[in-house]
């Protein structure tokens, strides 16, 4: 390769592979590398199609494209690896040219159009029922003070079981007024403060009080790429989004269990929002967890207000981490199947003049 056609194939946004006459894999760009979660030092050499599952007859549409010499597109096809859940993906399938066999396929996953637009409508959703939750917790929260306080003073004319009552009218009382609270912080949450951040500080910041803390019971590994530029955010709230995941992952792992935080640097992202701006995502953070996932009726709809997978669970707190991610330019999204739950956030790189670093 020239140094012009190698610098594009790696910035190629999209797995892309080389196979060989016999069908092994020759060479695999960035992007292929981590959709097949392996280097292309360890998958060189081996056989393609027992590296991909796919569910279509790929082997004949790639002996068609050898004898005729001509590409083939095929579109919604279910692609895995045996270590992820299988991707629909639209293939193009071409010949380099050459006169050795050797076959170019492109990957080109589906998913992330369809996560971006129900990210954007989750947004939606989100302004119209935190706007009608803020009115009605400011509506609640002045009768809810009258209850509670009728309650403590005819608590002290009662005694027995009509106290415990009395009490517990007053604790369910004051369990509302904190989930209001919640709902009125949701809604006025402060703009970023953007300036450089060292993403690696933040989630050092998050990992220990999380191992001291609701993670103790749990083994929290950190795989970073010490190379990555920072980002441009707000350190508190990027804090806050970092806590509010760790929290998740190890309230679904109640009795022990392994968390991963992996950060690394991929340019298949680009985030285009409705009023036309947008740009490279690049910076990737994962926050991997081998829990029993996320239930699937929920799934899809997990970031949206008042949806929560657990017993008591406000459904809060996702939606605020959606919220804080949107509003730094960047994406959030979830991959969970049982034993193995990953939300990844994709953020932004802070503009190189920029050089102050927090």
């Amino acid at each position: 390769m020239t140094d012009r056609t190698a610098a594009l194939w790696v910035s190629l946004p999209i797995p892309a592979l080389i196979i060989d006459k016999d069908d092994l894999i020759a060479e695999l760009n960035p992007a292929a590398e981590y959709f097949m979660n392996s280097s292309s030092k360890a998958l060189a050499g081996a056989p393609v199609w027992d590296r991909l599952a796919i569910d279509a007859p790929l082997e004949e549409a790639v002996h068609r494209v050898r004898t005729n010499l001509s590409p083939l597109f095929i579109s919604d096809v279910d692609v895995g690896t045996g270590e992820r859940a299988p991707v629909q993906c639209n293939l193009q399938i071409g010949p380099l040219g050459n006169t050795d066999g050797d076959i170019l396929i492109l990957m080109e996953p589906r998913e992330i159009a369809g996560r971006l637009g129900r990210a954007m409508q989750n947004q939606t959703a989100a302004k119209s029922a935190i706007g009608m939750a803020e009115m009605l917790a400011h509506e609640i929260k002045n009768p809810l003070a009258g209850i509670t306080g009728a309650a403590q003073l005819l608590s002290m004319n009662l005694s027995g079981e009509d106290v415990e009552l009395t009490d517990l009218i007053v604790a369910e009382s004051r369990r509302i007024v904190k989930l209001l609270d919640q709902v009125e912080q949701f809604g006025n949450l402060s703009p970023p403060a953007l300036k450089p951040v060292n993403i690696h500080d933040v989630l050092e910041r998050a990992r220990k009080s999380a191992v001291v803390g609701f993670a103790a019971h749990m083994s929290v590994r950190e795989s970073y790429d010490p190379s990555l530029p920072p980002t441009l955010g707000d350190a508190d709230q990027l804090l806050q989004v970092f806590l509010n995941l760790l929290k998740n992952a190890s309230e679904a792992c109640r009795e022990g269990g392994t968390i991963t935080i992996r950060t690394f640097y991929e340019l298949s992202l680009r985030l285009r929002r409705r009023d036309g701006t947008g740009g490279i995502v690049p910076l990737q953070v994962e926050i991997i967890d081998d829990g029993p996932g996320l239930p699937p009726d929920i799934a899809s709809d997990i970031f949206e207000p008042f949806i929560s997978g657990r017993e008591n669970g406000t459904g809060l707190g996702l939606a605020l981490v959606s919220k804080i991610i949107t509003e730094h330019g960047g994406w959030i999204a979830v991959d969970s199947v049982p034993g193995r739950t990953v939300f990844r956030v994709s953020l932004p790189v802070a503009p190189r003049q920029n050089e102050e670093v927090s």
